[in-house]
């Protein structure tokens, strides 16, 4: 078994082992599958608790006074709770998700895991006002990396992990497997490969197959079939579009406003952000937890065109309040409901001025679901799949992706707004660089540029170390003193000078007297990337890496090989 399992992890440690990361891939997909039905299904038995039915979702049927004591109660809870964690494993989310990528490369802690887990079931049964997908692509990547984690598999193969456990999440909780495979490959690796595409639809396809044997994998929305009746209907889409890109501008500006607040106590901060929650909350109750109910409501035309402006309105600022302040919840459901209220009412009034030629409001809740979603997490491609996978339809397409690109321009163009996750990670100061050179650093392992022509030699240098050296003239040379590494030599040249000395059989030749070249070396894991190197060699101002195994049986590193500043350049340059 241990021999299969080293030999899995040879083949990871080629980018291009198809076969090896599809495996990875259905692995990957049943894992975040199993974890974020697991979440939900804590949220609903949680809210039950204090007489939240409708799996967490029906917080309108409380008393009144419960509509503002329980998200405050519970916001005030949390932050205490919160307050006794380190900062570090407070971080939760997609955000967390992508700076772990690029600065731990791929190793997600199991800390923040159970911190996204248990916290973020506390925060949506107590009706913080926010979404369940933001911490299902969490807990489906952490799964996934833990999984890698454990079975010691290359840093490279984590991001394909990761990616899948994102992918299945999102299959998960909307059943939509397209839309959860760009949404990894646009968000969160932002990179398209073949490769890395066919694990990831694994994933995807898994994932929802496990949400539909577990749960029944009924359509998350109850949409009938919809067409746009006029293409006069277009400039309406257009100001669809803009309406929504004007709203999540004003949902990220509120974001950067309340994370301002960072520097004081976390516990001020989600009691803060939950008595302003309940207060809202005590007018309009729709605003509380996740809001799939009110947009099931929304699509059944059961509201009237204020309802639909206020609960936007209120949803908006409550959600964008709750995430600025670092709540473990998510805002992609937010935004649908946000989107699909914006939506309503724009076709509600079209409906009103030009009966003859609007279609059904529905079609308009549709689309801006759509645009809210795509322009919030500045992913088009996964939310014009999105419309698609919810309505079952293709013929909207052109609408759909006419007011997404529109609602994008908005946010971006005229707001000059980032994505949310970008937002934050900006004002976190993490820089996520997404350039062809850094992805191929990332998903490169050592082994493709690793010299293992290497050798350990001894400082003080006896005539018996000389015979390896003779027999094998290794390109490398490791110097060492008293089981400490030193620094690297090259062979040839530790050689023709080793000729030029007259070394007899009792005294020891002393390398430091050496007239050659000193290469200063860092440590790295065997499963390190060309980027893990790279940034070692920063770290520690070296000129090569040397790349490491910890035996299980003695606990001391086993030397594997040698990789060098100009031997990452020669290969990035090959192939870029």
């Amino acid at each position: 078994m241990r021999n299969l399992l080293n030999s899995y992890r040879q083949q990871l440690t080629n980018y291009e082992s198809v076969l090896a990361y599809s495996l990875l891939g259905i692995v990957g997909g049943v894992a975040s599958g199993l974890v974020v039905l697991g979440f939900e299904l804590a949220i609903g038995e949680v809210a039950w608790m204090w007489g939240v039915g409708d799996g967490g979702e029906d917080f309108e049927a409380l008393p009144h006074w419960a509509l503002f004591a329980l998200p405050a109660g519970g916001a005030t809870i949390l932050g205490i709770l919160y307050s006794l964690l380190k900062p570090g494993d407070r971080e939760t989310g997609v955000v967390h998700v992508i700076s772990r990528m690029h600065s731990h490369y791929g190793a997600l802690p199991l800390r923040n895991a159970l911190v996204q887990f248990v916290g973020g079931t506390f925060a949506l049964a107590t009706g913080q006002s926010g979404g369940r997908e933001g911490p299902g692509v969490h807990l489906g990547g952490a799964v996934n990396s833990l999984l890698g984690q454990w079975l010691s598999l290359p840093n490279n193969s984590l991001r394909i992990l990761i990616a899948c456990g994102t992918a299945g999440g999102i299959a998960a909780a909307f059943n939509t497997p397209l839309a959860g495979v760009i949404f990894a490959m646009e968000v969160i690796i932002a990179e398209y490969t073949v490769v890395g595409f066919i694990p990831v639809m694994l994933a995807a396809v898994s994932a929802a197959a496990v949400s539909h044997f577990l749960s029944g994998g009924g359509a998350l929305f109850s949409i009938p079939p919809l067409q746009l009746n006029s293409l006069l209907e277009i400039p309406y889409i257009i100001l669809l579009g803009l309406c929504c890109g004007a709203a999540v501008a004003a949902f990220i500006r509120i974001i950067k406003l309340s994370a301002r607040l960072s520097h004081w106590p976390v516990a001020l901060r989600f009691a803060l952000a939950g008595t302003f929650t309940g207060a809202l909350a005590l007018a309009v109750p729709q605003i509380l937890g996740i809001g799939y109910d009110t947009l099931n409501l929304a699509l059944h035309g059961e509201l009237a065109l204020n309802a639909l402006l206020v609960i936007a309105g209120c949803k908006l600022i409550a959600t964008a309040f709750t995430c600025g302040v670092g709540m473990p919840v998510g805002l992609i459901g937010p935004n649908l409901l946000i989107g699909a209220c914006i939506g309503g009412a724009l076709g509600m009034a079209g409906a009103m001025i030009q009966p003859e030629l609007a279609s059904d409001p529905t079609l308009y809740i549709v689309i801006g679901m759509g645009a809210a979603m795509g322009t919030v997490l500045n992913a088009p491609l996964a939310a014009i799949l999105a419309v698609i996978e919810l309505t079952g339809s293709i013929s909207i397409s052109m609408a759909a992706m006419l007011a997404i690109v529109t609602a994008t321009l908005t946010n971006t163009g005229i707001f000059r707004q980032r994505s949310a996750h970008q937002t934050v990670l900006r004002q976190l100061k993490r820089l996520v660089p997404d350039d062809p050179l850094n992805q191929l650093l990332h998903r490169t392992d050592v082994n493709s540029t690793m010299d293992t022509r290497v050798v350990r030699v001894p400082i003080a240098l006896q005539l018996d170390d000389l015979e390896p050296l003779l027999e094998f003239t290794p390109t490398w040379c490791l110097v060492g003193r008293q089981g400490e590494d030193l620094y690297l030599v090259q062979g040839r040249e530790l050689l023709d000078w080793l000729s030029q000395q007259s070394i007899d059989g009792d005294a020891a030749t002393d390398l430091t007297e050496a007239d050659i070249r000193r290469w200063a070396i860092a440590p790295v894991p065997m499963q390190a990337t060309l980027r893990q190197a790279m940034d070692a060699m920063r770290a520690g101002t070296a000129e090569a890496v040397c790349v490491y195994e910890r035996s299980a049986n003695t606990g001391k590193r086993i030397l594997h090989g040698v990789v060098t500043r100009e031997s990452i350049e020669k290969f990035s340059l090959a192939r870029l």
